[in-house]
């Protein structure tokens, strides 16, 4: 792992009780990494304390973990990034693991996948979103990810560097796994230990608003992604509404030559032409997705692989 550059991203808000453990972890695990904690308007006295220990501290204004990462991911240059967040709950001691089996098996995202201590560590609806959310972007872009929405990552550089960080909070991890599996790009996972944040220390992410946003990204990179199914089973649920109100119409003229419902005619062919409508959407919007997905895969092409480039970046 010497021949290749690393850089350790550690996004922080309000993290002065755990940064200086999460620092001293990786620098310890990763001696040969440059560690870059990026804070993101903290009150406390975290770019101290983690200056203290041996980072480089750089800002980002704009709040939210999806602009951290956006700035991160633009500024730094290395072989091998490994991203984890600074609350301390995550194992240090994986890294090389992860970072071993990026390098070894020339793959472009490692994910830790979370396996909780404590159920204090890893709360009842947190492991109950999860799930939820995982399952529903195994179910529609491929079964490689077991845990969607963890926060310890190791990537190459030809993933961050053709990443399009859209993402303002939490939900930057479901952008992370839909780039990959929509691009259908070599990955892996390990298991890693989540730990309890220390007493005092307090969790940023609220499990009902956050994960209305990450089932909204969901929602949203399905319509961008998968175009014509989205549009599809939209076009289906009109036109058995329109079904549902025509055909009594219908069957009514049929046997009385009369349409006495005639707003409910209007209604049902109304539902029916915007189900063809919808279908049309589709169609036209999967083959622009089309050209997005080989934009961004030639952009990824022209990228080496850390493994056939060692310190290309130094």
């Amino acid at each position: 792992m010497s021949d290749y550059s690393i850089a350790v991203l550690i996004p922080c808000y309000n993290e002065a009780m755990t940064i200086e453990q999460v620092v001293q972890g990786f620098r310890t695990n990763l001696p040969t990494a440059t560690i870059y904690v990026y804070d993101n308007n903290s009150k406390d006295r975290t770019c101290e304390i983690a200056a203290a220990a041996g980072a480089i501290v750089r800002t980002e204004t704009l709040q939210g973990k999806g602009h951290v990462v956006r700035r991160m991911f633009a500024d730094v240059q290395a072989d091998v990034y490994v991203l984890v967040d600074g609350d301390g709950t995550y194992d240090a001691d994986a890294a090389p693991a992860m970072v071993r089996m990026l390098v070894e098996n020339n793959l472009d995202m490692v994910t830790g996948s979370r396996e909780h201590e404590t159920s204090a560590a890893y709360r009842l609806g947190h492991q109950f979103g999860n799930k939820a959310l995982t399952g529903a972007v195994r179910m529609i872009f491929g079964a490689r990810i077991s845990d969607m929405l963890s926060g310890y990552r190791v990537f190459s550089r030809r993933f961050i560097k053709s990443f399009p960080a859209l993402a303002i909070g939490f939900e930057t991890e479901t952008e992370f796994t839909v780039h990959a599996l929509e691009l259908y790009l070599p990955v892996g996972e390990i298991k890693t230990r989540y730990g309890s944040r220390p007493q005092g220390s307090e969790s940023k992410l609220n499990t009902i608003r956050d994960g209305i946003r990450i089932a909204k990204t969901i929602l949203l990179l399905v319509m961008h992604e998968r175009p014509l199914q989205f549009f599809a089973l939209a076009a289906a649920f009109l036109f058995l509404i329109g079904m549902a109100l025509g055909i009594p119409v219908v069957l009514e003229y049929l046997e009385t030559q009369l349409v006495p419902r005639l707003p409910t005619a209007v209604l049902a062919v109304t539902f029916v032409l915007l189900s063809f409508l919808s279908s049309g959407c589709g169609l036209i919007l999967d083959q622009v997705a089309l050209g997005r997905r080989e934009a961004k895969r030639m952009r990824y092409l022209s990228l080496p692989s850390p493994i056939l480039s060692p310190e290309s970046s130094s």
